[in-house]
């Protein structure tokens, strides 16, 4: 897995941008290698706005590109609930690729078999009567 963590608009002290690199270290498990995963963190500057902190992420992978978004009063829980949003989206990601895959292996992808010809129902109609 290939992590990128990146400010927009904010400069990134050393631990926040460890304790994002620590998190999404989780996810490493459940990705194959070449999965590349780029995480934002912005600060909205409207003081109206409590949850300030802004953590978004986009994982892409093989098939769909997963993305969430998160925003708390910090970055440490942006990243927390990021993450764990994350995690279920891989999960199921995870689970529907191992269905198909089994079907596949299943035969459910098989050509159907192939249809009696007319005249071997109608004998076997004239048979049971």
């Amino acid at each position: 897995m290939r992590l990128q963590v990146k400010g927009r608009n904010v400069e990134l002290s050393e631990s926040v941008r460890d304790y994002a690199e620590q998190k999404l270290s989780k996810l490493e498990r459940q990705l194959a290698a070449p999965t590349q995963v780029e995480v934002e963190l912005s600060v909205e500057h409207n003081p109206s706005i409590a949850a300030s902190h802004v953590a978004e992420a986009t994982i892409w992978t093989k098939g769909p590109t997963l993305r969430a978004r998160e925003a708390s009063p910090s970055f440490e829980a942006s990243i927390d609930e990021l993450v764990h949003k994350l995690e279920r989206q891989v999960k199921r990601y995870r689970e529907k690729r191992s269905r198909k895959e089994a079907a596949r292996r299943n035969g459910a992808n098989a050509a159907p078999p192939e249809p009696t010809p007319v005249e071997e129902l109608e004998r076997e109609l004239r048979s049971e009567n």
